[in-house]
C-alpha cells in the first residue's frame, strides 16, 4: 500500500495533450502502474508553470481538473477522488484514492473566491509558491526571502477552517517559520533533508523538527538533486534521508512525495511509479515491517484531517 503525497501527471496531460494516460511511456505515474498495486493513494497536483499569464493562471488550474474528471475518473472508475478521509475507509481493494492537491498558489491571485472553487471542486492540499514569490508567499529562490502576505495568512486561516493541508514544501525559510506559527495542518509534500543534501529546496534540521513538532508530515521526495550532490543517485541515497529524518524523530510523520512526472532526471531504480516496489523491498532491509508500512502508507493516511 503507497500514499505519494505528489506527482505532476495533471501538468504533464495539460502541457502534452496527446499522452495516453493509461500506457503511455512518457509517463512515470499512468493508470496501469497504477493498477498493478492496490489500495494506494495518489495525490495529484495542479501545476501554473511560471511563463503563464497572471490572467490565464486560474483558467490553467480549471483546465487540469477538468483533464482529472475528464481523463480519468471518467474512464477509469477504480479511480475514486479523496474528499474526505471517510471516502479511503470506503474504497475496495481494487480501487485507488485520488487526492487534488494545489501547487503553489499562483492559481488564485488575490481572491480567496478562487481557493473556494478549487476546494469545492476537490482540492484538499494547497501549497502556498512554487519557487517564486506570489501574492500568498516568497518561495525558496526568491532571494529577498520574504515570508507571507497578509492575503497569505488568509489563505492558510481558510485550510485550518476546512482542515485542509498547508504545504510548506517550495517556501522560503521566512514563509515556511510564518505559515508554521498559523497552520494548523502543515506538511512538507516533497522535501529532503538539507544536512544530507544541501539544495535551496529541502528542509534544514531546526526546520524539520519545528514541523515534527507542530504534527507535520515530511514527504521523502525522489528528485535526484534533492537526494544527493553526486551524480547517479541510487535508492540507498533515498533511504539516507529516511534515516535522517527518523533520527530527527520524525518516524511516525514521514513518507514519501516522489515528484513523478514532474522531474525529467530520475534516481537509479525510481524511474517510475512501478519503481515503488524496489523501494519496499530496500526498505524492508533496514526496518520492520510495521515501520514501513507507516512510511509508504500509514503515516500520511493518520494525517488526515479533512
Amino acid at each position: 500500500m503507497i500514499f505519494d503525497a505528489h506527482c505532476d501527471l495533471l501538468y504533464k496531460l495539460w502541457r502534452e495533450p496527446d499522452i495516453d494516460v493509461y500506457q503511455d511511456e512518457r509517463l512515470q505515474v499512468s493508470i496501469s502502474k497504477l493498477k498493478k498495486m492496490n489500495n494506494n493513494i495518489q495525490c495529484f497536483a495542479i501545476f501554473i508553470p511560471e511563463d503563464a499569464p497572471f490572467i490565464n493562471r486560474m483558467d490553467i488550474a480549471l483546465q487540469q481538473i477538468t483533464i482529472f474528471y475528464e481523463k480519468i475518473v471518467k474512464f477509469y472508475p477504480e479511480i475514486k477522488l479523496i474528499k474526505t478521509k471517510s471516502d479511503i475507509d470506503q474504497l475496495t481493494k481494487q480501487e485507488i484514492g485520488a487526492v487534488l492537491t494545489l501547487e503553489g498558489c499562483d492559481a488564485i491571485g488575490d481572491q480567496l473566491k478562487n481557493l473556494q472553487i478549487l476546494y469545492q471542486l476537490g482540492v484538499r492540499s494547497v501549497g502556498l509558491t512554487w519557487n517564486f514569490a506570489n501574492l500568498v508567499a516568497d518561495g525558496a529562490h526568491e532571494k529577498r526571502n520574504g515570508g507571507l502576505t497578509n492575503f497569505g495568512r488568509n489563505v492558510i486561516e481558510y485550510l485550518n477552517e476546512k482542515q485542509l493541508w498547508t504545504d510548506v514544501s517550495h517556501a522560503s525559510e521566512r514563509s515556511f517559520w510564518e505559515a508554521l506559527e498559523i497552520a494548523k495542518y502543515p506538511i512538507a509534500s516533497h522535501s529532503n533533508a538539507y544536512s544530507i543534501c544541501p539544495h535551496v529546496r529541502n528542509l534544514r534540521d531546526e526546520q524539520i523538527v519545528a514541523l515534527l513538532k507542530n504534527k507535520g508530515m515530511i514527504g521523502v521526495t525522489f528528485v535526484p538533486f534533492f537526494t544527493t550532490s553526486k551524480s547517479n543517485p541510487t535508492i540507498s541515497d533515498v533511504i539516507k534521508h529516511v534515516d535522517y529524518i527518523c533520527g530527527l524523530g520524525g518516524e511516525n510523520q514521514l513518507g514519501f512525495g516522489s515528484d513523478f512526472d514532474g522531474i525529467d532526471v530520475t534516481i537509479e531504480g525510481l524511474e517510475n511509479y512501478a519503481c515503488y516496489a524496489t523501494l519496499l523491498n530496500e526498505l524492508q532491509k533496514h526496518y520492520n515491517e510495521e515501520l514501513v508500512h507507516k512510511f509508504m502508507y500509514r503515516n500520511f493516511l493518520e494525517h488526515i484531517n479533512f
